[in-house]
């Protein structure tokens, strides 16, 4: 019996299920092969950490989905997806890792005996998680069918989240906010960097009094001084430093949902730079916040930020925002909408953002960001946490 982590009930899987085959229809696709984790949860249920292996969750033109994968997560499957026990398949384990023969070779198997020989089959070709050796395997072992670039499809099902999935990621919110919190407890001049990302990290899973912690698809990104003028590095033993700036790019997570979320702490005396570029940032993200809303578009958005920001004398040159939701590792992303120009995606109630102003400097950076929620009416932040630099 299945004691799915993710904890929906069957009829929002069933809604999900009939949300993708009409968005599968318009693709022309009989079959669909999803091998994202997030996606393949998002449609069955399935939550493990076993991405670093083959596996899939099938969907054909009737009937529900199926899990294929390593015969021993089969057994996770089994706990966790809401689909009948004989919608489990799992291969042995010589196939795992063996350069002699490959996973799909069963997985072809699978849709042979479905009927799938002659179909149109959709596989997520742009994926961290779909090799090239899994596209060749399928070619070879299913000559007849048509193998369609179905990259995106079920992320953008997952766009607009229902009142479930947003109670989630508040509480994951709440979680976020919580790790900062402690940052500024214990964050001081020569305490180890990595003393301190071991803090975030107990705090991260201890959760909040209305919900425990998961892991996050990403580590804490916790660079200073000089480091901090990259966007994506993580940290090491060294002291934390009186006259620097430390961003903290952390997510909090509850049942896989993510509420990324960055501030910024200078210890000591801050310079005039980084309060004139806190301002800047301030007053940007104010007028982005204020762009979004029902009707307008995601470059909407970035344009009130960027037009604000080029005018009090600053540049970013990296989009400000992305979807967020139900994610694992590698990224908390959706993969879909941007805050950039050129994205012309009308903004909807329910769509999830991690709006995203960084700004990096000569001599460091500062993030103070924001996970958002498009309301009927404009936008609400999902955290309370105050917008600013800290300055301890």
């Amino acid at each position: 019996m299945a004691s799915n982590n993710l904890n929906f009930a069957d009829e929002d899987y069933h809604a999900r299920l009939a949300k993708l085959r009409a968005a599968m229809d318009g693709q022309g696709l009989d079959w669909l092969i999803i091998t994202d984790p997030s996606n393949m949860a998002w449609i069955s249920g399935y939550d493990g950490w076993s991405f670093y292996v083959h596996q899939a969750v099938v969907v054909g033109p009737t009937g529900l989905p199926v899990w294929w994968g390593r015969a021993m997560d089969a057994l996770g499957a089994l706990r966790t997806v809401y689909m009948p026990d004989d919608h489990v398949v799992g291969y042995d384990d010589t196939y795992v890792q063996n350069p002699e023969k490959h996973p799909h070779g069963t997985l072809a198997a699978l849709l042979l005996e479905r009927g799938a020989g002659k179909a149109r089959i959709g596989v997520e070709l742009d994926n961290y998680y779909y090799s090239a050796a899994a596209h060749h395997t399928l070619l070879a072992h299913l000559p007849d069918a048509a193998l369609v670039d179905a990259t995106g499809l079920v992320n953008w099902q997952r766009a607009v989240k229902s009142p479930a999935e947003i109670d989630r990621m508040r509480k994951a919110a709440g979680i976020v906010e919580a790790m900062h919190r402690r940052i500024l407890e214990v964050a001081e001049p020569g305490l180890p960097k990595h003393h301190l990302v071991a803090e975030i990290l107990r705090t991260s899973v201890l959760g909040t009094d209305e919900a425990w912690g998961d892991y996050p698809a990403i580590v804490p990104l916790t660079p200073s001084g000089m480091d901090a003028t990259a966007p994506h590095l993580t940290w090491d033993d060294k002291p934390m430093a009186q006259g620097e700036a430390t961003f903290f790019e952390i997510a909090g997570v509850y049942r896989r949902y993510h509420c990324p979320q960055s501030r910024t702490l200078f210890l000591g005396n801050m310079p005039d730079s980084y309060k004139r570029a806190e301002e800047a940032v301030l007053e940007a993200s104010a007028q982005a916040l204020s762009a979004a809303k029902p009707g307008n578009t995601c470059e909407d958005i970035a344009r009130a930020f960027n037009t604000t920001l080029n005018r009090l004398g600053y540049e970013k040159d990296s989009r400000c925002g992305y979807a967020i939701g139900l994610s694992y590792p590698p990224d908390w992303g959706e993969r879909t909408m941007s805050f950039r120009s050129g994205d012309t995606t009308v903004l909807e109630p329910g769509m999830t953002f991690h709006f995203m102003p960084a700004l990096w400097l000569d001599d460091g950076g500062i993030e103070i960001t924001e996970p958002i929620l498009i309301t009927d009416t404009g936008v609400e932040c999902l955290s309370s946490l105050p917008r600013e630099v800290f300055v301890k």
